[in-house]
């Protein structure tokens, strides 16, 4: 049935265009060509200025005609077109809704701002399975240009966390603009799924509590962590980068994996890592070693001599590996 409405319209559009320009050949004759003539069609369907020759009373009148039907016919056009693009829409929803469906231990994003971005593409890297939650038209557009699963809607609400499957996710990250929002979602999330892993976000240190009550597993705070890891960094130029490394299930662990570059650390120069003492003094392992040429050499020997060109890998208890890295100073 649509589709002959299709062929209805193309037909019409036709037939318009010939009949029209017909008529203003046989009306402008004999100085009309049949150019002059599609040329005064096309420019009178679509509001054009000017005439391409004079036009006397019974020319002007055919142009009126040919404006009545050419609008009358671009109006069911433009109302075809807006609904072909409405069921490709509602199509591309259930195709991506079908696929939703099946997942099981799947993450879910909560919100899509600039963490939640990061997080989707190291998702994306592993080659994980996520949904994105997101109440923007114009974010949600950008999401599934990426090809990846979204779900429009608001996260506050039942129907939308049931939709994205949050009974059989392996892990949510709540990302919200607010902590009142980032609670709320959080004390929901745990009550349909109190066994997932669950990090929120939190803007204000002393609402981090309160999203741990409320049944997070991990809160990040990442004007805190960001400006920790900064400050750092300024104050020991050797850190190229930092890690933390933790558990849920076991809290009193907390190891660190720091990236040391060292250019300007002249004591390791020459020194084998046996010699440099790092374990026993500070309990901390050399993991790692990163060449001029970026070539990374991972657990290496302790016979293995290093040089100022080298960038090493440390790992250790996040406590253990400040005091090593405040002698750095």
């Amino acid at each position: 049935m649509a589709s002959d409405r299709k062929v209805y319209i193309l037909i019409y559009f036709f037939l318009l265009l010939f009949i029209s320009s017909y008529g203003f050949y046989i009306i402008g004759q004999p100085d009309w060509t049949i150019i002059d003539s599609i040329y005064m069609t096309i420019i009178t369907l679509t509001f054009g200025y000017g005439e391409v020759q004079p036009l006397g009373e019974i020319g002007k009148i055919w142009a009126i005609l040919v404006i009545i039907f050419g609008v009358s016919g671009i109006g069911v056009l433009v109302t075809t077109l807006r609904e072909e693009i409405m069921q490709i829409d509602q199509y591309k929803k259930r195709k991506m809704m079908k696929k939703i469906s099946k997942l099981n231990n799947h993450f879910i994003i909560c919100g899509f701002g600039r963490m939640g971005a990061v997080i989707a593409r190291e998702l994306t890297d592993k080659n994980l399975n996520f949904i994105i939650i997101e109440q923007n038209d114009d974010k949600i557009e950008f999401i599934r240009e990426k090809d990846m699963y979204c779900i429009h809607g608001d996260v506050t609400k039942e129907e939308t966390l049931q939709a994205a499957k949050i009974k059989h996710a392996k892990g949510a990250a709540v990302v919200l603009d607010t902590d009142q929002d980032n609670l709320f979602v959080t004390m929901s999330i745990r009550t349909y799924n109190p066994d997932l892993f669950l990090l929120s976000r939190c803007a204000i240190d002393d609402n981090k509590e309160k999203l741990i009550r409320a049944g997070a597993n991990k809160v990040v705070n990442p004007y805190t962590a960001g400006g920790h890891r900064m400050a750092e960094m300024l104050i020991k130029p050797q850190v190229e980068d930092s890690v933390s490394i933790t558990t849920p299930k076991y809290e009193n662990i907390d190891f660190s994996v720091d990236e040391i570059s060292l250019k300007h650390l002249v004591k390791f120069d020459g020194v084998k890592i046996k010699e440099t003492k790092l374990r026993e003094k500070f309990n901390v392992l050399i993991i790692g070693i990163i060449n001029e040429n970026g070539e990374a050499s991972m657990n290496p020997d302790p016979e293995t001599v290093l040089t100022s060109l080298d960038t090493v890998l440390i790992m250790g208890d996040t406590d253990k590996l400040s005091q090593f890295k405040a002698t750095l100073l």
